[in-house]
């Protein structure tokens, strides 16, 4: 069956993608010592190539040592051995398509017991209700701390070039540093980084001027960005049009379309807004006011699971359609529309009423799938999500014992 689905997509960089097909970021939690990658990573990433995904778009990799989205998290920085990133790209690489680094710093939503810091635009908190105390209280980063992150994303995007990815994407989606600084909710500032969209918008275009300058012309560079914030008087749609134009001369590829954030987290499939109720492709409505005004190709993620839906994306105008939870429960899905089938097996929907603890049971049901492929098995769609949840707890105490550990030895190394 011919399809725009496994037609090739040039890019500006002269990158060229074989389909139209991405896995898209999901944080794999997978850090080993150092917080580097290792063998499982490698394993799991083998898997994916192996399933037919014109590109593959790793987890986020922080750039800033001492802000992680969570103690299993992969850093990326000047001190980083760069073996074990290489061996990452090969095995990305191993099936033939391209892989991408997401870079990413956390901002405020970093958990409250993380050694480091935890850094906003402003002093204001993640607001989860009873939940609130998982996350620490940020401080307002002041002039030389956002130049030394603006710097710190360009030092990453240069090594993963080193390390032979294909490209990298920038992460200013979900309620993450850069997302907080394009959102007014959260980004009170008076400044040159506050107010206007313009002004909140700064920091990720100096983010992406320092990263294109820092890697060659025919290196990818990706912006992910919010469709829509989900809150009331956040980042909406006409915003994300403005971003996307501000982004077009600047050199970037491609921009991914998601939404939400840990206050709303409309990425999970639990959104806090009617327009994202479909079972499918949430963001497809957005994302078709977006496609006609925006004059870089676009990548839409969520919710997309069958080949219909992924034809219909396309149709709508959007370039790349992006994957996660069905590529963690099916790594060879592409493959498997290539023969004309379906998914055989699908993730259980957790339908708590406590919209903060189902987001996170639901993102835990996806670990527990990707730690199953890194470990040379098959997914098990059917695990209960609190048993999901309690096994990613477990994981994450591990991961903060190492990391405690390894972060202090880090800072001296690195002064």
């Amino acid at each position: 069956m011919t399809s725009e689905l496994f037609s090739p997509l040039s890019l500006r960089s002269g990158a060229v993608l074989p389909n139209r097909m991405a896995k898209a970021a999901m944080e794999e939690n997978m850090a080993g010592d150092g917080q580097l990658p290792g063998q499982e990573l490698l394993t799991l990433y083998r898997r994916w190539a192996a399933g037919g995904t014109g590109l593959l778009i790793t987890g986020n990799v922080m750039v800033h040592a001492e802000a992680l989205t969570g103690p299993g998290g992969v850093v990326l920085d000047a001190a980083s051995p760069l073996e074990p990133f290489r061996e990452w790209a090969e095995a990305g690489k191993s099936g033939g398509g391209s892989i991408w680094m997401q870079i990413n710093h956390p901002g405020r939503q970093v958990a409250s017991d993380m050694p480091g810091v935890v850094w906003g635009p402003s002093d204001i908190g993640v607001s989860l209700g009873k939940h609130s105390s998982r996350f620490g209280r940020p401080t307002a980063m002041t002039p030389d701390q956002i130049e030394a992150t603006v710097t710190r994303f360009a030092t990453t995007a240069r090594r993963a070039e080193q390390a032979g990815f294909d490209g990298v994407e920038v992460h200013a989606a979900h309620g993450y540093l850069l997302s907080q600084f394009l959102s007014p909710l959260v980004n009170k500032r008076t400044d040159r980084w506050g107010g206007s969209l313009e002004n909140r918008a700064r920091m990720l275009l100096d983010v992406v001027r320092a990263v294109r300058a820092a890697v060659s012309p025919s290196f990818a560079v990706a912006v992910k960005i919010n469709s829509a914030d989900f809150q009331r008087g956040g980042f909406g749609a006409d915003d994300a049009r403005q971003v996307i134009e501000m982004l077009a001369p600047l050199g970037v590829d491609l921009v991914e379309l998601s939404g939400g954030s840990y206050e709303s987290p409309a990425m999970t499939g639990r959104p806090a807004d009617a327009r994202t109720q479909a079972r499918e492709a949430y963001f497809l409505d957005l994302a078709k006011d977006l496609v006609g005004t925006s004059p870089l190709p676009l990548m839409l993620t969520g919710g997309i699971t069958r080949r219909e839906t992924a034809d219909r994306v396309l149709d709508s105008g959007v370039a790349v359609i992006g994957m996660g939870t069905a590529l963690a429960v099916t790594p060879d899905l592409p493959l498997r529309w290539r023969r004309g089938q379906e998914a055989d097996r699908h993730l259980r929907p957790v339908t708590w009423s406590d919209k903060a603890l189902a987001s996170a049971a639901s993102m835990a049901l996806v670990r527990n799938q990707m730690r199953r492929l890194a470990e040379g098995g098959e997914p098990k769609p059917g695990t209960h999500p609190a048993r999901a949840l309690l096994s990613e707890r477990r994981h994450q105490r591990r991961s903060l014992r190492r990391y405690r550990a390894w972060l202090p030895a880090a800072m001296n190394a690195a002064r």
